[in-house]
């Protein structure tokens, strides 16, 4: 199993704005081009590593992948997945990601077209690689 590490970085300067989502990662396996899918889960629980996080968030309850946070599918360049993309997500209101966690997963999101239940709950993106818990950074740092 990979030891992936970094930063995911979100940042919205209000809650009419959209949220940027950065990510740095790091420790993926250099010759992959597995697309990684991530997401957004229900807790910020790590007390059982990743299996903790819950399911996807969907306060909505609408199907996969509109939900809050599905960020999709990124593929790694030589282990890394370093790049920027805006999401419908909030650190607003009742809504907010603040205290949740980020799940990177082993496959590839299939979007919901994977014509079963479980594609409509998560995309069939497979076990749960590495996770963090979504915080407050120091805005000075």
């Amino acid at each position: 199993m990979p030891c992936v590490y970094g930063l995911i970085l979100f940042t919205q300067s209000g809650s009419n704005e959209r949220l940027k989502v950065t990510f740095r990662l790091y420790g993926l396996p250099v010759n992959s081009k597995q697309p990684r899918a991530m997401h957004i889960h229900e807790y910020g629980d790590l007390s059982k590593g990743c299996n903790s996080t819950g399911g996807h968030y969907n306060p909505l309850r609408i199907n996969h992948p509109g939900h809050p946070g599905d960020f999709g599918n990124f593929v790694p360049k030589n282990g890394k997945i370093c790049q920027s993309r805006y999401f419908d997500a909030t650190l607003f209101g009742k809504l907010s990601i603040i205290g949740r966690s980020v799940v990177i997963h082993e496959g590839k999101d299939d979007l919901g077209r994977g014509g079963n239940a479980e594609s409509l709950l998560n995309g069939n993106a497979g076990r749960r690689l590495a996770c963090c818990v979504i915080g407050l950074g120091n805005p000075r740092n």
